[in-house]
């Protein structure tokens, strides 16, 4: 987290947090806090170019936001480049600022980090999008099922053509053995 955002929600002056971490650096080493280079800050302000000041803009004067920031006499951003802290540092802070502001503020952020890293571990699970894999997946099987009957299909009526083919030359075979015969032999008149 940024100096500046934590300062808000402590509700103290950036400069008074910054005060506070350098006369407690001790407590604060790499790991904990770590001002950013120049090209990453710039880097930063362009992405969120909305709430930072852009690199042509000057700083929003006292006028521009005191009925934006009642409590604040100062300008919006900071003109140094703002220090970083993370998990460990924002714990950290706590023990630096006392108040019972800070306190619960802490307690707060803490609780946030917690839900945060929950909800990496164990992200939501999208119902529509799980109905829309088994649909997707029972689509997927009843097509193989229909091909499957279909080739089963097309056997059974190769097969059944060959017998009706069969039983056609049995009739034709059985049609000429059982028509009528001449008789052979000596025929005598019924008179």
């Amino acid at each position: 987290m940024l100096d500046f955002d934590l300062a808000e929600m402590y509700e103290v002056e950036t400069k008074r947090l910054k005060e506070q971490v350098r006369r407690n650096i001790e407590r604060f080493p790499d790991d904990f806090m770590f001002q950013l280079t120049k090209d990453e800050w710039e880097f930063l302000k362009c992405k969120n170019d909305n709430s930072l000041r852009s690199q042509i803009a000057t700083l929003k004067n006292e006028e521009d936001l005191r009925s934006q920031f009642a409590t604040s006499r100062r300008g919006k951003h900071s003109k140094y480049i703002p220090m970083v802290f993370t998990q460990e540092g924002v714990a950290m802070l706590s023990g630096v600022l006392r108040s019972p502001t800070a306190v619960t503020t802490n307690i707060r952020i803490m609780r946030a980090f917690v839900a945060v890293r929950e909800l990496l571990l164990n992200p939501p699970v999208d119902e529509v999008q799980v109905l829309k894999n088994e649909m997707k997946e029972m689509k997927k099987y009843i097509e193989d099922v229909f091909t499957d009957y279909n080739d089963i299909n097309e056997d059974t009526r190769t097969q059944l053509e060959l017998i009706n083919e069969a039983l056609t030359k049995l009739e034709v075979k059985h049609a000429h053995v059982n028509r009528p015969r001449k008789r052979i032999g000596f025929i005598q008149s019924e008179d």
